[in-house]
């Protein structure tokens, strides 16, 4: 986690997690060649956990790799609980969505993640999220 570069997020992040906030919670939204969303307690899209926080969009990170945990929004200062990991570069998405980590193991996983995106006509069962462990390093 990119704690230095966003420092509210990634309190909020592990805050939740380590509260179980996630526990149980679908990727409701699963692009292909894009990213996994998830962190909608109500599977929807539209659900948090009743607060939002400023975006913390730090120039020295961009959506240039696959793997980049970042706040999904629905604009600036609208971040709650919802997250996204990417598939692949994202640039079109600099300086609109908090980057606040990446993965470091967990790439197959990434990987069979069922897509689910109805808008698009993909209909897959979306997978849950068994919980979120914080390690420390």
């Amino acid at each position: 986690l990119f704690d230095d570069e966003a420092p509210v997020t990634v309190n909020n992040f592990v805050f939740l997690a380590t509260q179980g906030f996630y526990d149980g919670v679908p990727f409701h939204r699963v692009i292909p060649d894009f990213m996994a969303q998830g962190g909608d307690p109500t599977g929807t899209g539209t659900g948090g956990p009743g607060y939002e926080f400023e975006d913390e969009v730090d120039t020295g990170l961009t959506f240039d790799r696959r793997g980049l945990l970042a706040m999904a929004n629905a604009g600036p200062a609208t971040n709650g609980s919802q997250f996204f990991i990417t598939f692949a570069p994202a640039t079109h998405l600099n300086g609109l969505h908090t980057i606040f980590g990446e993965l470091v193991a967990g790439d197959d996983v990434l990987s069979s993640i069922t897509l689910n995106e109805p808008s698009l006509g993909i209909t897959g069962t979306p997978d849950i999220i068994e919980r979120i462990d914080i390690v420390e390093q």
